[in-house]
């Protein structure tokens, strides 16, 4: 998979080129599995397989979704309070909008495709990197004026608070 490819399946699916196209890296942890969110010591090191997201801004409140890899689509309005889907995979989108929005920064509609060959459930930290990618998409997106920092912290409040899973920032 290249960004050309994913270029492609975003044009297919939403019948507009992508704005943009984000890929982050998966990764292994050498050490220190289960330490991070304890403030312990960890070698985590990244892998070359990658989450992909694509994506265009909207002119309405609508995030649309895609995750290719599962053919499965979904949507909410901005307007609507955010919930959790019992789909599963949107919810990593949508934690990463639910992080933005407390953190004070405004996020309009926009799509978003995903896809990638990070092994899901693999421990490699696929959801990691969809979040990471969909962050640093809506930074680009959207002009937001956060850092690197603040993009990790992000994508962990994502993770803890949204999705429900305790993890650090590795």
């Amino acid at each position: 998979m290249n960004k050309a490819e994913v270029s492609a399946l975003f044009a297919s699916q939403f019948g507009v080129e992508p704005t943009y196209v984000v890929a982050s890296p998966g990764r292994i942890n050498l050490i220190g599995e289960h330490v991070d969110y304890n403030s312990g010591f960890v070698l985590p090191a990244a892998i070359d397989k990658y989450m992909y997201v694509a994506v265009s801004e909207r002119n309405d409140h609508g995030i649309y979704m895609h995750a290719s890899d599962v053919n499965e689509s979904y949507q909410i309005n901005l307007k609507d309070p955010l919930q959790q889907s019992s789909l599963g995979w949107p919810n990593y989108v949508l934690g990463v909008v639910d992080a933005l929005q407390i953190g004070g920064y405004t996020v309009s509609g926009f799509n978003i495709l995903i896809t990638g060959n990070i092994p899901i459930g693999a421990g490699v930290s696929s959801s990691a990197a969809l979040e990471c990618a969909t962050v640093f998409a809506c930074k680009v997106l959207f002009n937001l004026d956060i850092t690197k920092e603040a993009m990790v912290k992000m994508a962990q409040l994502a993770e803890n608070k949204f999705v429900g899973v305790n993890c650090g920032v590795m």
